[in-house]
């Protein structure tokens, strides 16, 4: 397995980096923050870049890469607190198109985000909040030549500024991990109910599905049989909001960098203090562990490895640790100004705090792990 990203790779970070430093620094999330909107111009130029396109198989219309370039741009986006749907689409909707559908359901829906930048999400947790494919409770009855959905889901991100969904429901008598399909549902067909989350920069949504009615063609695959399917696309999903937390955390250390390097007290930079500098060492030995696992496990994810599980809920589980440090330790570097709306480290804390919560937190990846080693 090649840990190391290669010059391709490298190139790839690089150029996202720069585009995200010129096009969406940290002011457009306060931005969206404040005045609810600023992200659509955004949107666009990553259409126009090819980003939505990454991960898209070559055959359904796209350039083919991986979950590591995902990852890759997921990290970056995190760093600057990029606001707007690529997240949700790209390492969500589209993973669990890629997964559950057919070859024509493919070249038909992955196509039309690669080129067209159709939009999307996917819709699993219920009022529970478990991302778990065993506590799918939504409904599917077969209904004519289509199906009927039932129930509601929870915590969908970007549902409200998304045109379209994959729902995980169950077909009707089935219980546990059995029996679970996934529909491609047109977000104008359900009713969408905004969710007042701590991060105002990212918009969840719970969406309500009693009595929606779709067409036999909009069953992703097999009906009933997409279990596996939607586990891998919730591996993919919870490993790239693991990495777009890792940037967060990155921008957070780098805030905290520059003005231990400015700021004077006593007559000297706070940075030369050696408490400062335990923090920051600290600080920075969190990430740098965050990022290998949460890189590893898109590894392998890319390569089908046997540890899959293990290193997504890895991933998680490190990343849940190093936000709860960096966040903490990153306002106590920056003393009062850390806690005033004028000073932008709320933005990054409320980040975290939000996609802490999203895919399992780290004490559900914590106890998946005990269960994978049979503690």
């Amino acid at each position: 397995m090649e840990l190391e990203l290669s010059e391709e790779q490298q190139e790839l970070q690089e150029s996202v980096r720069a585009v995200l430093e010129r096009e969406s620094p940290v002011a457009l999330a306060r931005r969206v923050v404040e005045e609810g909107e600023g992200a659509e111009d955004l949107w666009a130029r990553m259409v126009e870049l090819d980003w939505t396109a990454l991960a898209v198989p070559v055959e359904d219309g796209g350039l083919g890469f991986g979950v590591v370039e995902l990852v890759v741009v997921a990290e970056q986006l995190g760093r600057v607190l990029s606001p707007g749907p690529y997240l949700a689409t790209a390492s969500q909707y589209a993973p669990a198109v890629r997964a559950a559908g057919s070859g024509a359901q493919r070249k038909r829906l992955l196509g039309a985000v690669a080129v067209d930048g159709v939009t999307g999400s996917l819709a699993v947790a219920e009022s529970a909040g478990s991302f778990e494919v065993g506590s799918v409770e939504a409904t599917a009855t077969a209904e004519g030549d289509g199906w009927r959905l039932d129930g509601k889901k929870c915590f969908v991100m970007e549902a409200g500024r998304v045109r379209r969904l994959v729902v995980a429901a169950r077909l009707a008598g089935t219980v546990g991990g059995d029996g679970i399909a996934l529909f491609d549902v047109p977000t104008d067909a359900v009713t969408v109910v905004p969710t007042s989350a701590l991060d105002a920069t990212r918009g969840l949504a719970t969406v309500v599905l009693d009595g929606v009615r779709v067409g036999g063609d909009d069953v992703l695959g097999e009906p009933g049989s997409a279990g596996q399917s939607l586990q891998r696309a919730l591996d993919e999903a919870t490993v790239v909001l693991a990495a777009e937390m890792v940037g967060t955390c990155q921008g957070i250390l780098e805030v905290v960098l520059a003005y231990a390097g400015e700021r004077e007290q006593f007559g000297v930079k706070i940075g030369s203090f050696q408490a400062v500098k335990h923090k920051l060492a600290n600080m920075y030995v969190a990430v740098e562990s965050a990022r290998a696992t949460a890189y590893f496990a898109a590894a392998a994810l890319d390569e089908d490895d046997d540890r899959v599980p293990m290193a997504v809920s890895m991933a998680k589980a490190a990343v849940a640790d190093c936000q709860k440090l960096v966040a903490q330790e990153g306002i106590q570097c920056l003393g009062g100004i850390g806690y005033t709306w004028e000073h932008d480290m709320h933005l990054y804390v409320k980040r975290l705090k939000t996609s802490a919560a999203l895919f399992g937190t780290g004490a559900e990846h914590r106890a998946r792990v005990a269960t994978l080693l049979g503690l």
